[in-house]
């Protein structure tokens, strides 16, 4: 609370000078001075300063819209039940995987490695990696992997995100912020690459989650053209909307577009009628289905809104699907998604990025919520203190038991789960 009153005591104290500048003779004459400057940014101070910033407008739906409807978990049972497991001994796991004997989890790490679980006898495994640049001398840094110590190697070392076995063939198939789409066989090893473009030959810039069709093609998303994982935070303070879903074909080896123009698209999940895939638009903060059967076949359907930025989708075995939500948005945040010059200005100005996340009352925590294929909300845990994650990537529902992965964090967290009755 005190937090929040510092926030607006800042932004108060702005205005009464802006109302005092523009009150003065010469007050228009200065604004318009500084507001120059502020966009030009002549001297590259503001955490924008050394891109190419051209935020633009989205449409989202208004925070208040969202949370009539969205159910409070007023017993914070993520942060009050979950468990740390594995600390300080995976790097960044974003994705969580089990092959067909249900051995793991497998995850990637934030050093470039794909590591799997042994038991406590042997331990965590390095099972794969995605390229033969990578080294422990240039990419292991243990737990530093997660700070920005890491993010000069990462081009070298990648970074992978989604997995995903083909139960079929026991072959896992990893999308890679630098590397793009690959594969790696049942034993492990340097994996194959098999997207690095589209059909047309545009780079894949972007690669984040995927997920396999039965007939073998794999739907994945490309986040951004325009900007790679390390940047990724320009493309949320951008709306800017170039981000792709890309199917591969083996047959062909070829890799199309299936939708185009996306804010920020991250998590891929196919029904398990594999008639409809569901993917989230980070930036949107919404989930969103893409037909691939039936009289709807190559539309998208709006799934539900969401109170913050989504990132990987996972089904359970009933049909249902957990989304991983980074919590939440804010009133002075929405006024800035819908007004691209505020942005334009506000993000140049001379202070770090962690004060003017602030001043807007940012504060990230975690949610995830359990939703069916219309969207009907059936399950919401909170941790708002940040006392297991602060930063979530993905849940996967395995055996009565959630575990959830993040990018940021060096641990994964366990939480056992029995549905409710109403479910």
């Amino acid at each position: 609370m005190e937090e929040k009153s510092n926030n607006y005591s800042w932004l108060l104290l702005i205005w009464r000078m802006v109302v005092l500048l523009v009150q003065h003779p010469i007050g228009i004459g200065v604004m318009s001075f500084v507001m120059g400057f502020l966009t030009i940014d002549p001297f590259k101070m503001g955490p924008t300063g050394e891109h190419k910033f051209r935020p633009v407008r989205h449409e989202i739906a208004s925070y208040e819209e969202v949370m009539q409807h969205w159910p409070k978990d007023n017993k914070s049972r993520l942060g009050s039940e979950g468990k740390l497991e594995f600390v300080d001994q995976v790097f960044g796991p974003e994705s969580l995987e089990f092959d067909a004997n249900g051995n793991g989890p497998y995850t990637g790490l934030a050093d470039g490695r794909i590591v799997r679980w042994m038991g406590d006898q042997i331990g965590w495994e390095t099972f794969a990696i995605v390229t033969n640049a990578w080294t422990e001398e240039a990419c292991g840094r243990g737990v530093e992997s997660t700070t920005a110590k890491q993010w000069k190697y990462e081009k070298q070392c990648g970074r992978p995100l989604g997995l995903r076995f083909n139960k079929a063939t026991g072959e896992l198939y990893i999308a890679d912020a630098y590397y793009g789409l690959l594969k790696v066989g049942p034993e492990g090893g340097i994996a194959k690459p098999l997207a690095t473009h589209d059909v047309g030959g545009k780079p894949i810039l972007f690669a984040n989650d995927l997920d396999i069709h039965s007939n073998g093609s794999v739907f994945f998303t490309d986040t951004s053209k325009r900007y790679d994982r390390v940047s990724h935070f320009f493309i949320l303070l951008e709306g800017e909307a170039t981000g792709r879903l890309l199917r591969y074909d083996p047959p062909t080896n070829q890799t199309h577009v299936v939708i185009d123009g996306l804010a920020f698209p991250n998590g891929v999940q196919l029904s398990h009628d594999q008639t409809f895939l569901l993917f989230t638009e980070t930036t949107n903060c919404r989930l969103m289905k893409y037909w691939l059967e039936g009289p709807k076949a190559g539309t998208v359907d709006h799934v539900a809104d969401l109170p913050g930025f989504p990132d990987n989708v996972r089904a359970n075995d009933k049909g249902q699907y957990w989304v991983a939500i980074d919590c939440c948005r804010t009133a002075p945040q929405e006024v800035l998604t819908r007004n691209p010059w505020m942005r334009s200005v506000y993000f140049r100005l001379p202070l770090r990025m962690s004060l003017l996340a602030r001043i807007m009352g940012m504060k990230m925590y975690t949610v995830i919520a359990l939703f069916d294929e219309n969207g009907r909300i059936l399950e919401v845990m909170e941790d708002p203190k940040g006392m297991v994650m602060k930063l979530v990537s993905e849940v996967r529902e395995v055996n009565g038991k959630l575990w959830i992965g993040t990018v940021a964090h060096n641990h994964i967290a366990t939480l056992s789960y029995n549905p409710r009755v109403s479910n």
